[in-house]
């Protein structure tokens, strides 16, 4: 079960990613023509408002269509009609027209050379694969050469844009964050929160509710509860707690080291609220600190170290499916985690990531004209081959870790 509400967390963080492109391509007026969670083939679809919307069969990722992500280009219209041209020769003459029109940047001559072929195409008898990518590449033709493409947009819209996605996931944690500072994130109390099952806490009888009162014989605070348990050395240790009124001695039991060189027991304590203002101030500050912790570990990967610090989608449910047995907050503090992870990834200035269309966008504005197609091919093909090697490494630590 626990492995289904990690599944859907991670639905729900991708959806916050892409619709934070969605929304703000609507705003400013690059009318998206697919929002789906997934990648094809589709599940379940649907058009509303002139816009697909569906959830595809491959769950590792999502996708907004903005039109004309790309200048029209004559490779365009081989890829469209060149199978169509072998069954249908009387479509040379129009197909050749557009092709020297966008190689021309004649795009009113181009437009009108698609309405032509629209026109023209269901007369001609084409079998339905070459039918079917000549009528999608009229369609992505003419939505590159709308007023509302991508590629037409200012400098600031399309970086907008872009950029809007990896914000949407940042702004969710922290608004997670500072809703966990504002319940049982803030303050700690003496009282036991969580209990971690297979943990020495949950062995020793530890149980959510009970008020530690004494750790090995010593009057301890919420301060001093960990720094008791850290500083056993892994010995054994009696716990005193006030459970229903009536003290209750636990133990012994011995603290288990983790890979921080700590002892824990394997529990957490209730938290005292903060007010609105203070959880998020303590929101925003976490969120800075794990942003950098994530920009050192990326760092160190450029250098050649930190490769296990690499997880897969595996990895990530896992993770949050463990979160999640721990109890809920436990889950919604890593899914907090897990998003602010997703925005910075994006923002890896590497095609096809949002970082990469930024990166270009702004190029693209300093030179006054679009970059050419097939660098965008070049970079995006070596900027998927470095994703796809972080995520087979990533599969890889995986693998080990679940063995």
């Amino acid at each position: 079960m626990t492995i289904f509400v990690a599944i859907v967390g991670l639905g729900l963080l991708i959806f916050v990613h892409e619709l934070g492109h969605f929304v703000a391509s609507l705003a400013l007026r690059m009318r998206p023509r697919k929002f789906y969670i997934g990648f094809p083939p589709a599940l379940i679809k649907t058009t509303r408002g002139g816009i697909e919307y569906g959830l595809g069969a491959i769950p590792l990722g999502g996708f907004v269509k903005i039109p004309g992500m790309h200048r029209p280009a004559p490779s365009d219209v081989d890829h469209a009609f060149g199978r169509a041209l072998a069954e249908a020769p009387g479509l040379v003459g129009p197909v050749d027209r557009l092709r020297n029109a966008l190689a021309a940047g004649d795009h009113a001559a181009a437009h009108d050379t698609l309405e032509i072929l629209r026109d023209a195409l269901p007369q001609k008898h084409l079998s339905p694969g070459p039918r079917s990518a000549a009528e999608k590449g009229i369609t992505e033709l003419l939505d590159g050469l709308g007023p509302d493409a991508y590629w037409r947009a200012p400098t600031w819209k399309r970086v907008t844009a872009i950029a809007a996605g990896p914000a949407a996931n940042i702004l969710f944690a922290v608004v997670l964050f500072t809703v966990l500072f504002m319940s049982t994130g803030g303050r700690a109390t003496t009282v036991v929160g969580e209990v971690a099952p297979d943990a020495p806490a949950a062995a020793m009888g530890l149980q959510a509710g009970d008020r530690i009162v004494e750790i090995d014989g010593q009057r301890v605070g919420a301060t001093d509860i960990s720094r008791a348990i850290s500083g056993s050395g892994g010995e054994p240790l009696t716990v005193v707690v006030v459970r229903n009124g009536d003290q209750v001695t636990l133990g012994p039991a011995a603290a288990r080291r983790t890979d921080d060189d700590v002892y824990r027991l394997g529990f957490v304590l209730r938290g005292e609220g903060l007010s609105l203002v203070a959880a998020t101030g303590e929101a925003a500050r976490v969120t800075g600190l794990v942003t950098k912790d994530i920009g050192t570990a990326l760092t160190r990967l450029v250098s050649g170290e930190g490769r296990k610090d690499i997880a897969s989608p595996v990895g990530i449910v896992q993770g949050s499916s463990d979160a999640a047995e721990r109890g809920v907050d436990s889950f919604f503090w890593v899914l907090g985690l897990i998003s602010l992870s997703i925005a910075l990834l994006n923002l890896l200035p590497l095609l096809p990531l949002d970082g990469g269309h930024i990166v270009f966008a702004l190029l693209e504005g300093v030179r006054g004209r679009a970059v050419g197609r097939e660098v965008y091919e070049r970079v995006s093909f070596v900027g998927l081959g470095l994703v796809l090697l972080l995520f087979f490494i990533g599969l890889s630590n995986d693998i080990n870790r679940l063995s």
